[in-house]
């Protein structure tokens, strides 16, 4: 027993992106914040130090897949608990491995960072890190996905159209490895401009709330007829009578709490959840 718990709180420990420190956050010494609302859930803010805090399924039911998991916040702050660690709860008791990322905070008040710089150079580490780690992670490194939400799904839809193949003769390993997501998670995200869509782009998994704003309610229907269009295969999910941030959190009902289950079984229909 002791070393069962053991094993459970050492796989949750954050490990950083850049152990040296991060480009673009030389000289930022400051503590994360974090918030406690009024339903106990954590929100943080002030990170210069980006992370993942993986979430791995025990051997007997892991699949090969994982998902690195970028929570929202409008780039001010990260909503950690219903966007981040319920959902890798969830996905790593039902064989997917996840990973909770942290990244930098473009919007913050009196931030240096950028969303197209800094914020995006934190979620395609996170998956070259996790690609480099695959074997003592247990996944398949042809199998690693990115989900997010909100201001994260932005992130993830940027990761799922402007990665590259690794740098070759990099002297850091981890930027050899390629920065391509095996599949893309976007759920209720703030949609990019100029999306380059193509066959290659990996499949799309689309979810958000018939009652959130137009350029998401509206904006992510659009976004489902171009992947279409582009020959991606895609699935699309609008919640009736739902609105934005709903994540995971013990007090959905359906249609809201359907959809992890729903996700899963779209990573089975695309070859994902095949056991090692």
């Amino acid at each position: 027993m002791l070393f069962f718990v053991g094993s459970a709180v050492a796989q949750n420990l954050a490990v950083l992106l850049w152990p040296n420190g991060a480009p673009g956050s030389e000289g930022k010494t400051a503590d994360e914040s974090v918030r406690v609302n009024e339903n106990g859930e954590h929100i943080v803010s002030s990170i210069h130090y980006p992370s993942i805090t993986p979430y791995l399924p025990s051997k007997d039911k892991a699949t090969g897949a994982a998902v690195i998991i970028a929570p929202g916040g409008g780039h001010r702050e990260l909503w950690m608990d219903h966007e981040g660690y319920k959902v890798a709860m969830w996905l790593s008791e039902h064989g997917v491995a996840a990973f909770v990322l942290k990244y930098r905070l473009a919007r913050e008040k009196g931030s240096t960072y950028t969303v197209e710089g800094t914020a995006f150079a934190d979620i395609q580490r996170a998956v070259r890190l996790v690609r480099s780690r695959a074997s003592e992670w247990g996944v398949d490194p042809e199998r690693i996905g990115v989900m997010g939400f909100s201001a994260g799904g932005e992130l993830a839809a940027m990761a799922s159209t402007r990665y590259d193949a690794g740098i070759t003769g990099a002297a850091d390993p981890i930027e050899r490895e390629s920065s391509k997501p095996a599949f893309q998670a976007l759920l209720y995200p703030a949609i990019p401009h100029d999306m380059s869509l193509s066959k290659q782009t990996p499949p799309a998994f689309l979810v958000c709330g018939e009652e959130d704003r137009p350029d998401i309610a509206q904006g992510l229907p659009q976004l489902y007829l171009s992947l279409k269009q582009a020959g991606v295969s895609t699935e699309l999910h609008v919640l009736a009578r739902t609105g934005h941030g709903f994540g995971v959190r013990p007090s959905n009902r359906p249609p809201v709490s359907d959809w992890p289950q729903l996700f899963l079984e779209w990573l089975d229909v695309q070859g994902m959840l095949k056991h090692r």
